[in-house]
């Protein structure tokens, strides 16, 4: 692991991600990780759960994680891998919430009060199951680690969470050395994380991913993803990001 992201969900860790890859620090551990290989989600409702962590087995044949779950721990990794370099991503707290409140606290208060989504989703949603009976463990997971574990389960209240936002930058800035640590908005494109991670600039342009619109229509095609491939039998090794 050489790279911890420790910055929460819908701060650009999605760009983040792809970023990294792009320097060669991938595969990269993601939320999307989680949804696509849905095996995962067991793994870390087990830690949410009290469950010793075994991160070398869970994060085998990755070189960096961003995002939720893993942001969850980030002081946890960050001391089971101490040569690992820690970027924090932060935007303006109220973006971030209006960001975070459309999309994943939506999301996870739909599954848990039996809010109708969308026909295609529903249709999607159902066939995906069929072949992967954890699916339905990934909202409870998404709850109990991030909006009753790390947004202490106030997510509906915007000044609540905010503050927590905030706390949150300052915990991780307190607990990281300087030399350490990034702290970035992924605006601030490729100059500021190269210069930290010691390799070149790319001659791309920086990603930008992970609009809002573009977390409603991904649901969609991983789901479709989900139905079209072949359930892996729990003793099958799986390549990372495959």
């Amino acid at each position: 692991m050489k790279v911890i992201g420790a910055g929460f969900g819908r701060t650009g860790t999605s760009s983040l991600r792809t970023a990294l890859e792009m320097l060669g620090l991938g595969p990269c551990y993601h939320m999307r990780v989680v949804i696509e290989e849905p095996f995962r989600i067991r793994q870390w409702l087990d830690v949410a759960e009290g469950a010793p962590p075994d991160w070398d087995a869970m994060l085998a044949g990755f070189q960096s994680a961003v995002d939720w779950p893993s942001a969850a721990y980030w002081r946890e990794l960050a001391e089971h891998y101490p040569d690992a370099k820690v970027v924090l991503t932060v935007r303006d707290p109220e973006r971030w919430y209006e960001s975070a409140d459309s999309t994943v606290f939506t999301a996870n208060r739909q599954a848990f009060e039996g809010r109708r989504r969308p026909l295609l989703r529903r249709i999607l949603s159902a066939l995906a199951v069929r072949r992967h009976p954890e699916l339905p463990l990934f909202p409870t997971m998404t709850r109990k680690i991030v909006l009753d574990g790390v947004l202490e389960g106030r997510s509906a209240d915007k000044a609540r969470t905010i503050d927590r936002f905030e706390r949150h930058i300052e915990e991780v800035k307190a607990a990281i050395p300087a030399d350490r640590l990034l702290v970035y908005e992924v605006r601030e494109g490729w100059e500021p994380l190269c210069a930290f991670l010691g390799v070149p600039v790319p001659d791309e342009p920086f990603p930008r991913e992970n609009d809002r619109e573009a977390f409603q229509r991904a649901y969609n095609r991983v789901f479709l993803k989900l139905i079209l491939r072949r359930r892996p039998h729990p003793r099958t090794p799986v390549k990372a990001g495959s």
